[in-house]
């Protein structure tokens, strides 16, 4: 069963490889389809991992969005043919470097799960 952690994790992973296109700059981003696609997709994929997490989790985290978040997803998924690419590059630029800075400090601050340890131990 996934924790919190793995919902952090995913949300870090998923701005991860938003920043990998959006590094490429606002002119690549209008011109190129797949990358907005690809933008899109993953923050979807955030506001996912956002819905999992647990409710006692978010209330010991007022300062992170987490209903803006979700917003921000089910506006991409029902509204995808309407989607406004000027916020959705906003979001990609200017909070998800933010979001991604509270999320690592959440995920340092979260006491380690024994199945986390396990799973590392694992890997070995």
């Amino acid at each position: 069963m996934r924790n919190d952690r793995a919902y952090l994790e995913d949300i870090v992973e998923a701005i991860a490889r938003i920043e990998k296109y959006a590094g490429r700059g606002r002119d690549a981003f209008a011109a190129d389809e797949l990358i907005q696609n690809w933008i899109v997709h993953h923050i979807q994929i955030i506001g996912e991992a956002t819905g999992k997490i647990t409710d006692a989790l978010k209330a010991g985290h007022p300062h992170i969005p987490w209903a803006a978040i979700k917003a921000m997803r089910n506006v991409l998924v029902h509204f995808y043919f309407g989607v406004n690419l000027d916020s959705v590059w906003r979001t990609a630029v200017e909070d998800l470097p933010i979001l991604k800075d509270r999320i690592l400090a959440v995920l340092a601050a979260l006491p380690e799960h024994p199945r986390d340890r396990e799973t590392r131990a694992g890997e070995s």
